[in-house]
């Protein structure tokens, strides 16, 4: 696989990794995707000034209102971390 594929891949795993911890197979409750973030992406949650900000968060994630958060609303916050991510890394 590519490099690309890989990450597709990787990106698959880890959602369908926590999305099988409790409720539906398919979406992240609000307490599996507390935890993704909490594994995944520790720097992100350590640069939150308090709890409110986490939940605002991910309550933020959950686009369509169902109180659960699907694949297509984790990519949009994968994405959005990565351009952000990118942008500052940027040399101009």
């Amino acid at each position: 696989m590519t490099q690309l594929e890989t990450a597709m891949a990787i990106l698959m795993k880890v959602f369908d990794t926590y999305a099988a911890g409790e409720g539906k197979p398919d979406t992240l409750t609000k307490g599996e995707a507390k935890t993704l973030l909490e594994k995944e992406l520790p720097g992100l949650l350590k640069a939150a000034k308090n709890q409110e900000e986490v939940d605002k968060m991910l309550k933020g994630l959950d686009f369509n209102g169902d109180s659960e958060v699907d694949f297509s609303e984790f990519v949009v916050l994968v994405a959005a971390l990565t351009c952000a991510c990118h942008n500052r890394c940027v040399k101009k």
